[in-house]
Protein backbone atom coordinates (compact mmCIF):
# COMPACT_ATOMS: atom_id res chain seq x y z
CA UNK A 1 0.00 0.00 0.00
CA UNK A 2 1.41 3.24 -1.03
CA UNK A 3 0.67 6.19 1.35
CA UNK A 4 -0.02 9.77 0.13
CA UNK A 5 0.61 13.17 2.27
CA UNK A 6 -0.67 15.95 1.63
CA UNK A 7 -0.03 19.28 3.76
CA UNK A 8 -0.36 22.47 3.55
CA UNK A 9 -1.37 25.82 4.82
CA UNK A 10 -4.49 26.74 6.46
CA UNK A 11 -7.15 27.16 3.42
CA UNK A 12 -4.75 26.18 0.81
CA UNK A 13 -6.58 23.06 -0.55
CA UNK A 14 -5.55 19.82 1.01
CA UNK A 15 -9.49 19.21 1.80
CA UNK A 16 -9.75 19.53 -2.41
CA UNK A 17 -7.07 17.44 -3.03
CA UNK A 18 -8.12 14.41 -0.86
CA UNK A 19 -11.61 14.48 -2.63
CA UNK A 20 -10.04 14.18 -6.03
CA UNK A 21 -7.90 11.01 -4.70
CA UNK A 22 -10.80 9.32 -3.13
CA UNK A 23 -13.32 10.22 -5.39
CA UNK A 24 -11.69 9.51 -9.07
CA UNK A 25 -9.12 7.40 -7.53
CA UNK A 26 -11.01 5.23 -4.64
CA UNK A 27 -7.77 6.41 -2.24
CA UNK A 28 -9.31 6.15 1.21
CA UNK A 29 -8.43 9.87 3.21
CA UNK A 30 -7.41 9.68 6.79
CA UNK A 31 -8.01 13.62 7.73
CA UNK A 32 -6.06 14.28 10.41
CA UNK A 33 -8.38 17.52 11.47
CA UNK A 34 -11.52 14.99 11.30
CA UNK A 35 -9.48 12.96 13.50
CA UNK A 36 -8.47 15.95 15.95
CA UNK A 37 -12.49 16.90 16.17
CA UNK A 38 -13.72 13.36 16.99
CA UNK A 39 -10.71 13.09 19.88
CA UNK A 40 -11.77 16.69 21.40
CA UNK A 41 -15.93 16.21 20.67
CA UNK A 42 -16.32 13.37 23.44
CA UNK A 43 -14.54 12.69 26.65
CA UNK A 44 -10.84 11.39 25.72
CA UNK A 45 -7.15 11.22 26.70
CA UNK A 46 -7.05 14.05 24.48
CA UNK A 47 -9.61 16.46 26.10
CA UNK A 48 -8.56 15.70 29.18
CA UNK A 49 -4.79 17.13 28.64
CA UNK A 50 -5.97 19.77 26.49
CA UNK A 51 -8.46 21.10 29.59
CA UNK A 52 -5.83 20.31 32.16
CA UNK A 53 -3.08 23.10 30.50
CA UNK A 54 -5.56 25.53 28.59
CA UNK A 55 -8.30 25.47 31.43
CA UNK A 56 -11.84 24.45 32.11
CA UNK A 57 -12.92 27.73 29.94
CA UNK A 58 -12.20 25.70 26.51
CA UNK A 59 -14.74 23.01 27.70
CA UNK A 60 -18.43 23.37 26.62
CA UNK A 61 -20.75 22.54 29.17
CA UNK A 62 -21.60 19.32 27.29
CA UNK A 63 -18.24 18.17 27.59
CA UNK A 64 -16.78 18.88 24.47
CA UNK A 65 -13.99 21.24 23.30
CA UNK A 66 -15.03 24.84 22.70
CA UNK A 67 -13.04 25.25 19.81
CA UNK A 68 -13.65 28.90 19.27
CA UNK A 69 -12.46 29.72 22.81
CA UNK A 70 -9.01 27.45 22.64
CA UNK A 71 -8.79 29.32 18.64
CA UNK A 72 -8.50 32.75 20.75
CA UNK A 73 -6.08 31.49 23.14
CA UNK A 74 -3.47 29.76 20.33
CA UNK A 75 -3.72 32.08 17.23
CA UNK A 76 -1.55 34.96 16.94
CA UNK A 77 1.96 36.25 16.85
CA UNK A 78 2.47 36.17 20.50
CA UNK A 79 0.66 33.05 21.53
CA UNK A 80 3.03 31.12 19.24
CA UNK A 81 3.98 28.99 22.76
CA UNK A 82 0.96 28.34 23.60
CA UNK A 83 0.27 27.05 20.29
CA UNK A 84 2.69 24.87 20.07
CA UNK A 85 2.18 23.32 23.59
CA UNK A 86 -1.64 22.53 21.95
CA UNK A 87 0.28 20.89 19.29
CA UNK A 88 2.35 18.66 21.29
CA UNK A 89 -0.63 17.32 23.18
CA UNK A 90 -2.93 16.40 19.79
CA UNK A 91 -0.14 15.07 17.74
CA UNK A 92 0.53 11.84 19.23
CA UNK A 93 -3.23 11.09 20.14
CA UNK A 94 -4.04 11.77 15.95
CA UNK A 95 -0.65 9.33 15.03
CA UNK A 96 -2.01 6.86 17.00
CA UNK A 97 -5.20 6.76 15.41
CA UNK A 98 -3.63 7.25 12.15
CA UNK A 99 -1.42 4.39 12.93
CA UNK A 100 -4.48 2.33 13.41
CA UNK A 101 -6.09 3.14 10.51
CA UNK A 102 -3.03 2.64 8.57
CA UNK A 103 -2.92 -0.91 10.00
CA UNK A 104 -6.48 -1.90 9.35
CA UNK A 105 -6.35 -1.23 5.43
CA UNK A 106 -2.90 -2.50 4.59
CA UNK A 107 -3.10 -4.83 2.09
CA UNK A 108 -6.69 -4.07 1.33
CA UNK A 109 -5.74 -0.81 -0.87
CA UNK A 110 -3.67 0.18 -3.17
CA UNK A 111 -2.93 3.48 -1.68
CA UNK A 112 -4.11 5.87 1.21
CA UNK A 113 -4.09 9.12 1.83
CA UNK A 114 -3.01 11.15 4.84
CA UNK A 115 -4.62 14.94 5.26
CA UNK A 116 -2.78 16.68 7.54
CA UNK A 117 -1.67 20.10 7.94
CA UNK A 118 1.12 19.43 10.52
CA UNK A 119 2.09 16.27 8.43
CA UNK A 120 5.50 17.65 8.44
CA UNK A 121 5.60 18.50 12.25
CA UNK A 122 4.24 15.54 13.49
CA UNK A 123 6.47 13.20 11.49
CA UNK A 124 3.58 11.49 9.94
CA UNK A 125 6.27 12.10 6.31
CA UNK A 126 8.00 9.17 7.66
CA UNK A 127 5.02 6.87 7.72
CA UNK A 128 4.13 8.70 3.75
CA UNK A 129 6.43 7.22 0.15
CA UNK A 130 4.82 10.49 -1.46
CA UNK A 131 4.18 13.82 0.11
CA UNK A 132 2.52 16.74 -1.41
CA UNK A 133 1.94 20.18 -0.55
CA UNK A 134 -0.55 22.41 -1.80
CA UNK A 135 -0.21 26.73 -1.47
CA UNK A 136 -2.60 29.66 -2.31
CA UNK A 137 -2.00 33.25 -1.94
CA UNK A 138 -3.16 34.43 1.41
CA UNK A 139 -5.82 36.37 0.08
CA UNK A 140 -7.38 33.34 -1.26
CA UNK A 141 -6.52 31.51 1.57
CA UNK A 142 -8.40 33.86 3.97
CA UNK A 143 -11.39 34.43 2.00
CA UNK A 144 -11.72 30.47 2.21
CA UNK A 145 -11.20 30.08 5.85
CA UNK A 146 -13.51 33.09 6.53
CA UNK A 147 -16.79 31.12 4.57
CA UNK A 148 -15.63 27.50 5.86
CA UNK A 149 -15.17 28.59 9.04
CA UNK A 150 -17.73 31.73 9.75
CA UNK A 151 -15.28 33.81 11.12
CA UNK A 152 -14.38 37.57 9.63
CA UNK A 153 -11.53 37.92 7.81
CA UNK A 154 -9.24 39.20 10.94
CA UNK A 155 -9.65 36.22 12.39
CA UNK A 156 -8.61 34.15 9.32
CA UNK A 157 -5.79 36.13 8.71
CA UNK A 158 -4.61 36.02 12.22
CA UNK A 159 -4.65 32.53 11.77
CA UNK A 160 -2.53 32.17 8.55
CA UNK A 161 0.01 34.32 10.03
CA UNK A 162 0.67 31.92 13.50
CA UNK A 163 1.06 29.25 10.07
CA UNK A 164 4.33 28.65 7.95
CA UNK A 165 5.72 30.23 5.11
CA UNK A 166 5.07 28.58 1.74
CA UNK A 167 8.67 27.81 1.28
CA UNK A 168 8.97 25.65 4.34
CA UNK A 169 6.02 22.74 2.70
CA UNK A 170 7.53 23.12 -0.52
CA UNK A 171 11.05 22.77 0.83
CA UNK A 172 9.95 19.68 3.13
CA UNK A 173 7.84 17.59 0.87
CA UNK A 174 8.02 15.89 -2.74
CA UNK A 175 6.04 17.82 -4.48
CA UNK A 176 4.26 21.27 -4.46
CA UNK A 177 0.99 22.19 -6.15
CA UNK A 178 -0.33 25.93 -6.47
CA UNK A 179 -4.02 26.10 -6.25
CA UNK A 180 -5.34 29.19 -7.31
CA UNK A 181 -9.43 27.75 -6.66
CA UNK A 182 -9.64 26.28 -9.88
CA UNK A 183 -10.63 22.62 -9.75
CA UNK A 184 -10.53 21.25 -13.39
CA UNK A 185 -6.98 22.74 -13.41
CA UNK A 186 -6.08 21.37 -9.99
CA UNK A 187 -8.00 17.78 -10.90
CA UNK A 188 -5.66 17.83 -14.12
CA UNK A 189 -2.34 18.98 -11.39
CA UNK A 190 -3.45 15.94 -9.30
CA UNK A 191 -3.57 13.54 -12.18
CA UNK A 192 -0.58 14.28 -13.93
CA UNK A 193 1.54 13.71 -10.39
CA UNK A 194 -0.22 10.20 -10.19
CA UNK A 195 0.81 9.40 -13.40
CA UNK A 196 4.53 10.46 -13.53
CA UNK A 197 4.26 8.37 -10.14
CA UNK A 198 3.23 5.15 -11.43
CA UNK A 199 -0.08 5.29 -8.90
CA UNK A 200 -2.57 5.51 -12.03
Amino acid sequence: MTVIGITGPSGAGKGAISRILNEKYGFPVLDADEIYHSLVSAPSDCLSEIEKEFGNAVIQKNGSLDRRALSNLVFGEVNKEKLNLLNKITHKHVVAEIDSSLSALENKVKACVIDAPLLIEADLCSKCDLTLSVIAPKEIRAQRISQRDGIDMDSALKRINSQKEDEFYINNTDVSISNDGDLPLLTAKVEIIMRERGMI
